[in-house]
């Protein structure tokens, strides 16, 4: 069945009740929301914004989008793509499109004007709903997206180029349109980070979305009493298929606009959150920000906080043996995933094997795991291969792009890209993404590795591994150091701090320099290798 059941189930069931409140912390940012029209808690000194919707009314906005779409000759498989920020309204605005019997196209925010003209071209989007924060980039564009036939604007001072989503879903009617979904139906395209170029259009049916339900919920144990604290963007497969889990409990969710570690603690605080899914960054923040006596846990009621996860990246040890620290009573878990896997879950370590911290786990429920070498056969434990995952959330195809999908699809299996080992105890490691392996004078040099252990010293507040060009060796191990704040740190300190490392391991060149993260904590490495790649040729390096 589709999840627009579910949506229509809590409606029926517990309609009256709270479901989503969306929470800005940060006055500065009253300007770039003014549409959202947020009402000021009364009685609070730090003026933070709120708005809370329901379970009926979420329902009835979603009908009203469904009907407009149906209304303005939207078939059963068009795209409908949604440009907006972290809002009340994204959600409502999802489950409208699938319910109009519509593929919905979510965007990340980031994206150039570019970078939206070339994924509105390639997904035949022909309809688009924006937001105020986008009108320069949509301005910039929209004599060039000729199949997009329609523009809808969320927000006050509507462009002339595009109608007002408000004005006409508020004459819609608020009953379910009516339209069959089946499980075989396409329902989303999702797409890939593009750190290798332009991104790929990920094509996922109705029945993946109902996977990522189940498989959040059962490693979670979402219940009616939990509330969910989602930061992350909602573009991204990670945040809203982690809220699933709460849509399939009936449960409620917090979207909280900020990241700064005082704003998550309050919120945690204040709402009762129980379940929060963290970045690295932003765990590495709150750790930071505890250590230096920026914020004091005293000050704070975690008491209902009972699992902290992590996923979307290679998650330190060390950064878990600090968090139980300041943290002891939390459960915690990593969750691996990809958006071609309907996002996090496929791979999970689950919260009773906290002694596995390290591993992203063992298969998630309802998949299957293998490692295989370049012939794709089975490699035995505690060899390094290519991870591969097969369940009902992996992806359609690559949309538009035989080649591509034929590639990563065998048989059913999903080939991730990630190199990965499993131990005896039948737990999976990440070692590298496949293309970030460096290969300096023959030896294979996994970055993640490298990138754990500097992480452990106490100055370092993160730290990217890539390889750069060398006459000599192919490619040379360099370390982008970012130091915390207030720390100053010099090459020779690394070196000094490396020589545990065996030799072939070590670094050969230093940098210090801000680490670049995507929306989803991912380090942007094509980034860094694109900055330092051409100087490196030229360069001194430093020897070990």
């Amino acid at each position: 069945m589709p999840i627009t059941e579910f949506l229509e189930r809590n409606a029926r069931l517990y309609g009256n009740e709270k479901c989503l409140t969306e929470i800005n912390m940060d006055l500065q940012e009253r300007d770039n929301v003014t549409w959202l029209d947020y009402e000021l808690i009364e009685n609070n000194p730090a003026g933070e914004y709120r708005r809370d919707m329901t379970w009926r009314v979420f329902d009835e906005k979603a009908n009203r989008l469904a009907n407009l779409l149906i209304k303005r000759g939207i078939k059963k498989g068009d795209k409908v793509a949604i440009l907006l920020m972290n809002c009340l309204e994204w959600l409502p605005i999802y489950f409208g499109i699938l319910k109009a019997g519509a593929i919905a196209v979510p965007l990340n925010f980031r994206y150039t004007a570019e970078e939206i003209k070339y994924c509105l071209n390639l997904s035949d989007t022909v309809a688009l709903i924006f937001g105020p924060e986008f009108i320069g980039r949509m301005e910039a564009i929209y004599h060039d997206i000729p199949n997009v036939k329609m523009l809808f604007y969320a927000g006050e001072n509507r462009p002339s180029f595009a109608e007002s989503y408000d004005r006409l879903t508020a004459n819609c009617p608020s009953e379910a349109p009516g339209v069959e979904i089946t499980d075989d139906d396409d329902a989303v395209i999702y797409y890939s980070s593009g750190t290798t170029g332009f991104p790929k259009a990920i094509l996922h049916t109705h029945r993946s979305l109902m996977s990522a339900c189940y498989t959040e919920q059962k490693h979670h144990g979402q219940t009616r009493e939990d509330n969910f604290l989602c930061i992350p963007p909602l573009y991204h497969t990670g945040a809203k298929m982690h809220w699933f889990g709460s849509l399939i409990s009936g449960s409620k969710a917090v979207l909280l606009r900020g990241v700064k570690p005082e704003w998550i603690l309050k919120t945690v605080s204040e709402e009762k959150i129980t379940i929060v899914w963290l970045l690295v960054p932003w765990a590495q923040d709150i750790l930071d920000a505890i250590e230096r006596g920026d914020v004091n846990l005293k000050d704070y009621d975690l008491s209902h906080w009972r699992l902290m996860h992590i996923g979307a990246q290679p998650v330190p040890p060390s950064l878990i043996h600090r968090w139980k620290e300041h943290f002891p009573n939390h459960l915690y878990d990593t969750n691996y995933g990809l958006s071609e896997s309907i996002g996090p879950g496929c791979v999970h370590l689950g919260v009773e094997n906290i002694h596995k911290v390290g591993a992203i786990g063992k298969p998630g429920y309802n998949w299957e795991v293998k490692i295989i070498n370049e012939a794709g056969q089975p490699v035995p434990k505690g060899e390094i291969g290519e991870l591969a995952v097969k369940g009902p959330g992996v992806m359609k195809c690559y949309y538009k792009d035989q080649r591509a999908t034929e590639a990563v699809l065998k048989d059913g299996w999903l080939l991730t890209g990630d190199m990965a080992r499993m131990d005896e105890d039948g737990f999976i490691y990440l070692v590298d993404r496949k293309k970030d392996v460096i290969i300096s004078g023959g030896e294979n040099i996994y970055p993640v590795q490298v990138e754990d252990y500097l992480r452990s010293h106490e100055g370092i507040k993160d730290v990217a591994v890539i390889g750069l060009p060398d006459r000599r060796l192919g490619e040379i191990a360099a370390a982008v150091i970012e130091a915390k704040p207030g720390v100053t740190l010099t090459e020779k300190d690394i070196i000094e701090f490396c020589r545990s490392l065996p030799r072939y391991k070590r670094p050969r060149k230093i940098i210090f320099d801000k680490v670049p993260r995507n929306p989803t904590g991912k380090i942007e490495k094509p980034r860094l290798r694109e900055k330092y790649g051409a100087a490196c040729l030229v360069a001194t390096q430093t020897r070990m």
